[in-house]
């Protein structure tokens, strides 16, 4: 079935929306105490958790954990590269985009066989 295939990643991509939250979002707010941010932090990852580990149980049919890693590498990356520049105001230089290209090109290498 190709939803096998393809849930996987949709749930991974939204657990990373989750996720980039709970990690970055307090930077645009550091007037509040460290302790709410830290349990604010928390909170939201409960969600990211919810997506991510049904990702990963159900990716484990169909793709290797290398695999699955790699994929959550990558779609982590053009999430934050969103966040960064549409919440953070915080757009990305040529040497992000570089970086992050050889990442992606290190997850396909992951997907060789």
């Amino acid at each position: 079935m190709p939803y096998e295939r393809l849930l996987p990643p949709v749930l991974l991509l939204f657990s990373n929306v989750f996720m980039t939250f709970a990690w970055y979002a307090h930077l645009k707010h550091k007037d509040i105490a460290l302790w709410k941010v830290i349990l604010a932090s928390w909170g939201i990852a409960f969600f990211e958790y919810l997506l991510m580990v049904p990702a990963n149980r159900m990716g484990s049919a169909v793709y290797s954990a290398p695999q699955l890693k790699g994929m959550q590498e990558v779609l982590t990356l053009l999430v934050f590269a969103g966040f960064s520049y549409w919440y953070l105001g915080q757009p990305l230089k040529w040497n992000h985009w570089a970086g992050f290209a050889l990442i992606a090109a290190a997850a396909w290498l992951i997907f060789l066989e």
